[in-house]
């Protein structure tokens, strides 16, 4: 099982931007989590206002948890945001004393929301790939965080881990790569 580092790469890149105090990535994640948002609170006696506020609220949840440290990256940030919002969805429904919809279940609809299955998936994925960088050693977890989520150069890599030049790091990055596609394959084993 090879899982794919592009949605950590941009997580990543989005959670270290809040971490920064940058609010770019929020509207990143506001602009790219709206539409799932808002098919959910429609579906759920809901209008469009309701869903920006719902998902600012969200954000703003998440934005408290990464700046004070609490925040534990186990899924994706839109299945974060997702399940954050049909919180406070549910709550706000439950103090208006609406009915609440039986099917709330993102598993009934067909919009970008992700099945409890494919969350759980995700977040088993997220959890083998930091277990597996954490078993290829030190320089190569380095490497491959500089190349994928920095995305510096392989001449950048050879400077800031001290390689003979940009073909040595490029070498080396081969060999992290097939130590970390081996580390994911004995953890799927398990």
């Amino acid at each position: 099982m090879t899982a794919s580092l592009h949605f950590l790469t941009s997580d990543l890149r989005l959670l270290d931007q809040i971490r920064r105090g940058d609010e770019g990535g929020l509207v990143a994640l506001f602009e790219s989590n709206r539409r799932s948002i808002r098919s959910l609170i429609s579906r759920n006696s809901g209008n469009a206002d309701d869903a920006d506020d719902v998902l600012q609220e969200s954000l703003i949840v998440l934005w408290e948890r990464v700046r004070s440290g609490t925040f534990d990256q186990t899924a994706k940030l839109s299945t974060f945001l997702y399940a954050t919002a049909r919180n406070i969805w549910l709550t706000r429904l439950r103090q208006k004393a609406i009915e609440i919809p039986r099917d709330l279940d993102p598993e009934n609809y067909s919009d970008d929301s992700l099945s409890p299955l494919e969350e759980l998936v995700a977040t088993e994925q997220v959890s083998m790939i930091q277990e597996a960088l954490g078993n290829i050693g030190e320089q190569c977890r380095k490497l491959l965080l500089l190349f994928y989520w920095e995305e510096l150069t392989m001449e950048e890599i050879a400077d800031r881990l001290g390689f003979a030049n940009a073909d040595t790091a490029k070498a080396k990055k081969y060999q992290c790569k097939k130590a970390l596609e081996k580390a994911l394959g004995v953890l799927h084993r398990k």
